[in-house]
């Protein structure tokens, strides 16, 4: 019986005390907390059936003090009934819409999935690792993204946030990595891949006045960085469009990479006039770069207080691409409360190998 225990015992308890109570004390009305009650953790078929054990309890109640068609009985049962009926209603209602949101979550994470492909240990030399931590806000999947692709003197990798949340951000995602995958290895220069992709976005964006969300044109955007590691030299180079800056890790210290011109996110680069400026940053063997998704930084714990991932990250023993993601993924879980994270959040961790 598990939960239908408490309603039971409430219509149990209600009744014997109804039998045994003064001529003039009527409990009946506290019969409807029993549906009432029920509605709040189980289906309609159970709610239904609570309400009728209710409506025979009243009907009990009237037989043993008077008659069922005594006007106060009578009034009451009515009530209890049509209260049942409505609460019934409503528990039919929340079914219904737990399984739409069920239905949604399933059929974005599957998208989702087919859209972020695993990334390879291995590229040139660099190692790599990334996960994806969903949140457990009903279907309100995010649109984090992520990719890397091999060019002919190096890797590619872009990591970004679309706006919004559920399909339609899992839509604008695939845009976004499509035209990554399409153009990562074509384009010469981080400059001109970071313009194309602002450009696949914002036709995106504007291919109507309103989105199917009736946003106005111009609030659909991507937050994304796209870094260029060269196999033949210790660097890496960075366009940042609105997203947060990767963390270096090194020698025990987590510096973060802020560039000194930011873009706009891509698809707004219209709206705030700007070029695209790649900025090189020493990337030596041995160190580590941490992208990651605004999810992990604004994640809070119980009294509201952000995550350090910058203190958390330098923390880090030193273990790999993989170690570091177990080490931040754990201590992120333990930060958020009932280790639940509030927005979808991704990390990717790139480690370069070997000297040039």
């Amino acid at each position: 019986m598990g939960m239908l225990s408490v309603p039971l015992a409430l219509i149990a308890t209600v009744t014997a005390v109804d039998v045994l109570a003064p001529p003039d004390v009527h409990l009946g009305p506290f019969l409807a907390a029993a549906p009432a009650v029920t509605a709040s953790f189980a289906g309609p078929r159970a709610t239904a059936f609570i309400g009728a054990v209710a409506v025979a309890a009243q009907v009990a109640v009237a037989v043993a003090r008077t008659t069922v068609t005594d006007l106060n009985h009578t009034f009451q049962i009515i009530a209890l009934v049509l209260i049942s009926a409505f609460v019934t209603f409503f528990a039919h209602l929340r079914e219904v819409h737990e399984a739409q949101l069920t239905q949604l979550r399933s059929v974005a994470e599957t998208a989702q999935q087919v859209l972020l492909r695993p990334l390879r240990e291995r590229m040139g030399p660099l190692r790599l690792a990334s996960v994806y931590l969903a949140a457990e806000a009903e279907a309100q999947i995010g649109g984090d993204l992520y990719a890397a692709t091999r060019t002919d003197d190096g890797t590619r990798l872009l990591i970004g946030d679309v706006r919004g949340k559920g399909l339609e951000a899992v839509g604008e995602a695939a845009i976004v990595l499509g035209a990554f995958r399409s153009a990562a290895h074509r384009k010469a220069g981080l400059p001109e891949l970071v313009t194309y992709l602002d450009g696949a976005v914002a036709a995106d964006v504007d291919d109507e006045t309103r989105d199917d969300a009736g946003r106005p044109r111009g609030e659909g955007f991507t937050t994304a960085a796209v870094v260029d590691f060269p196999d033949t030299e210790t660097i890496l180079r960075v366009v940042s469009c609105g997203h947060p800056p990767p963390l270096l890790l090194r020698d025990g210290r987590a510096v973060a990479l802020q560039v000194d011109h930011p873009a706009p996110p891509l698809g707004l680069s219209g709206l705030v006039p700007s070029g695209f400026t790649a900025q090189s940053f020493p990337f030596e063997p041995g160190d580590v770069v941490l992208l990651y998704t605004d999810g992990v930084i604004e994640a809070r714990n119980a009294a509201g207080a952000f995550y350090p991932l910058k203190e958390r990250a330098a923390a880090w023993p030193g273990d790999g691409p993989d170690g570091l993601l177990r080490h931040l993924c754990a201590d992120l879980l333990r930060h958020s409360p009932h280790g639940r994270l509030g927005d979808d959040a991704a990390l990717v961790a790139i480690e370069r190998l070997d000297d040039v």
